[in-house]
């Protein structure tokens, strides 16, 4: 479990969990789903303390469960939010082995690219002056935005104009949003590995042989596409709730008065306008696949259609030779040309003016010509 103390200008990272709130800024308690399993009791009486109210069971086991869609809910004291992510990394085991760190290779197919990717959700249970974060085994999400968020303290950093989150809720967009860049930094491998797909495809002098691996890539799009889905409808039933958010004059301010809660509908917009981006995205893979797919067919039937057409024109050229050696080869005594010394050649010599009167004529009309591109 990580600890840390966010306030104007400055971040700390704590021990353990303070017996009271600081009197300025907030807490961020990020800790692994086995480890809130464990010490979920301990993180409920620190919220009881702070807040004066503990997350119900529900939301509990919304936080617990590692195959939970992503879906907003809200309460009058608090709110949680459960987002998958689409990062680099493995999934987790089922939760027969509470507060063990286990994980496993995704048995996902298709490229190298989409096994790598994780949808293990993250939750997010959002207070006035506290963000309580559960993750899963080995996330590099609370890694990466940790250090990023101790990075941004130092003095370089507010010199270069990089900005503190001002409120839990701005800090929960941030990583949010950072999950879904996650998905959009593993685009151009995956783009690059379908690209090849589709030139083996659609090569007519490859066998393509990898069909499984493109149907479970397909298949692994078509479920990202539903997780993106999820992804847009939670954060649009945040952006509604943030909606009914207001200053009170004479109340605690949370979120930075008018201009931070205006900041927080810009960022939430904006997060929302990324995960649009990952879902065009992904349909336009799925998309293509489609398309390679049904593209490979249609090469192949034409190709088909073209050694039919060949052999067809073949045919109907040596049909009439065909039924010219068979008139002189009766066993009649009278034929004409039979007994005469030129009737071979007149015979030789009917035979390839209709062999090549035919093939000119098939050849103007096309049937006996290559089809560009082949």
């Amino acid at each position: 479990m990580r600890v840390f103390h966010i306030q104007p200008g400055a971040v700390a990272e704590m021990a353990q969990l303070p017996e009271g709130l600081p009197a300025k800024g907030f807490l961020w308690i990020a800790c692994g789903r086995r480890e809130f399993e464990l010490e979920q009791s301990h993180v409920q009486g620190a919220l009881h303390q702070w807040a004066g109210v503990m997350l119900v069971d529900l939301h509990i086991s919304d936080l617990l469960n590692n195959q939970l869609p992503s879906h907003f809910d809200y309460t009058s004291q608090y709110d949680v939010l459960v987002f998958r992510r689409l990062a680099a990394g493995h999934s987790e085991t089922d939760l027969s082995h509470p507060g063990q760190l286990l994980s496993r290779p995704s048995g996902r197919g298709g490229p190298p690219v989409l096994r790598r990717i994780d949808t293990s959700p993250v939750g997010f249970a959002l207070f006035d002056r506290v963000l309580l974060t559960v993750h899963p085994a080995g996330c590099t999400v609370l890694d990466h935005y940790a250090q990023r968020l101790l990075s941004s303290a130092t003095a370089a950093s507010r010199a270069a104009g990089v900005q503190l989150p001002i409120s839990p809720a701005d800090l929960m967009l941030r990583i949010v949003n950072q999950m879904v860049d996650g998905y959009l930094d593993l685009r151009r491998e995956l783009t690059k590995q379908l690209d090849h797909w589709q030139s083996e495809l659609l090569s007519p002098r490859t066998r393509f042989s990898n069909w499984s691996a493109l149907m479970d890539a397909r298949t692994t799009l078509h479920q990202l596409d539903e997780i993106c889905e999820d992804q847009r409808s939670a954060i649009q039933d945040w952006i509604e709730a943030l909606a009914g958010w207001e200053v009170v004059e004479g109340q605690p301010d949370h979120f930075g008065g008018h201009r931070g809660l205006e900041l927080l509908k810009v960022r939430s917009r904006d997060v929302l306008e990324h995960i649009e981006r990952v879902v065009h995205h992904v349909r336009r893979l799925e998309q293509n696949a489609e398309t390679a797919v049904q593209m490979h067919f249609s090469a192949q039937s034409n190709r088909t259609n073209d050694i039919m057409r060949t052999l067809t024109a073949l045919t109907a050229i040596f049909l009439p030779l065909n039924l010219i050696a068979g008139i002189f080869g009766m066993n009649f005594e009278f034929i004409p040309l039979l007994h005469e010394k030129a009737g071979f050649w007149w015979a030789m010599g009917s035979m390839t003016l209709i062999a090549g009167v035919l093939t000119g004529l098939f050849w103007r009309k096309r049937y006996l010509a290559r089809t560009g591109g082949r």
